[in-house]
């Protein structure tokens, strides 16, 4: 190992020997002061500034350094560190607005279409009590309520699954009880169980129906949903009597299409405020058949609503001039049908007219008229 060695110049003047000979080799470059982290004010410093301590801090120099020439001390990671979260934003902004996998907006919904013909019995309508009428008629074997409403087995399509099926089932179920079966519906008291299960579209359709009801096919209060004139009848039975089936297929790859054919027995009566010659008669039956096509695309299989395309319904004993359009007016037991059928249609006429989309009622639809009443 190589020993001490003077300076290139020679020994300083006035150096002197000692422990100074052991700090001989250290010599101070310029790259070591440069890199000195603390650097000592100089006399005159100290007296400009009183305040400055006798050290202060260095700021790293160098290309290595990380520090900007510039005087404002922030760190060339920290600029783009910003920049990069700035970009981000700015990128998310724009996607927000102009995302090209946002979801279409939902199309209007189909207006609901509706059929109606009314049958018209032939001879005096027969009155007895509910048990009487129910035993003697073709409802007899009929289920009560919505124990009549049966469902099919659930089975995976071509693009649903089981259980969207079922979803779809399901609500149609549900619609056809609120509809048909409900007996605050029935008599007028409300709307509201089966208006939310619609679609808002078709709700706005619903509402137009009951404030402005008229027989157009498209805007009677009675497609939606089977009511009585409350001033005039009344349920002689709470219990309905009920057969049919529900029917589920793809209407695309997009939608499932549900259809509900259903037989309706009502046993009514009289209102107090309707009572007449006929109050001694007793209750009498009053039958629908009402076949509604329902629509769900996949929203409304999620948020569990339905949209009403096709509503056709059979309905007696009821006069050919009733107007069925705010609610169903059954003729009641001991009434008869006045002589305004189909015969007297003119076809000329313009306009709808009720007498051309008016049947006649077949009595074996009908209790037998010579039983007695209990």
């Amino acid at each position: 190992m190589a020993g001490r060695v003077d300076p290139p110049e020679g020994q300083p003047e006035g150096g002197s020997g000692g422990g100074e000979d052991d700090y001989r080799s250290l010599v101070f470059d310029e790259s070591f002061i440069q890199a000195a982290r603390l650097q000592e004010f100089s006399a005159q410093e100290r007296l400009d500034d009183e305040e400055h301590a006798a050290v202060r801090s260095r700021p790293p120099s160098g290309p290595d350094s990380g520090t900007s020439r510039s005087g404002f001390g922030f760190s060339r990671q920290g600029v783009v560190l910003v920049l990069l979260i700035v970009i981000a934003f700015g990128t998310a902004i724009y996607m927000g607005i102009r995302n090209p996998y946002q979801s279409a907006p939902r199309p209007s919904a189909e207006p609901m279409r509706l059929d109606l013909l009314p049958l018209a019995p032939r001879g005096a309508v027969p009155g007895a009590t509910p048990a009487d009428l129910y035993e003697h008629s073709p409802a007899a074997q009929f289920r009560t309520g919505a124990d009549g409403v049966t469902l099919p087995p659930a089975r995976r399509s071509k693009h649903f699954s089981e259980s969207q099926v079922l979803a779809a089932l399901t609500g149609a179920k549900d619609y056809v009880v609120e509809s048909s079966l409900d007996p605050d519906v029935l008599t007028g008291g409300a709307v509201r169980p089966v208006r939310i299960l619609l679609t808002p579209g078709q709700q706005r359709q619903f509402d137009r129906s009951l404030d402005s009801p008229r027989n157009d096919g498209r805007h009677l209060a009675t497609g939606w949903m089977v009511r009585f004139d409350p001033a005039k009848t009344a349920l002689a039975d709470p219990k309905v009597r009920v057969n049919g089936t529900l029917s589920v297929r793809e209407a695309g790859s997009n939608a499932l299409e549900v259809t509900a054919d259903h037989v309706f027995v009502y046993a009514v009566r009289p209102t107090d405020a309707g009572k007449g010659k006929h109050a001694e008669k007793g209750a009498s039956l009053f039958t629908v058949r009402r076949e509604v096509r329902f629509h769900f695309d996949r929203d409304d299989l999620r948020t569990h609503q339905l949209s009403v395309r096709q509503v056709s319904m059979r309905a007696g004993p009821m006069a050919c001039s009733a107007d069925p359009s705010d609610a169903l007016k059954p003729l009641l037991a001991g009434e008869r049908a006045k002589d305004d059928g189909p015969a007297g249609t003119d076809p000329y006429a313009r306009g709808r007219s009720m007498a051309s989309m008016c049947g006649v009622m077949a009595a074996s639809a009908q209790p037998s008229p010579d039983r007695p009443s209990r």
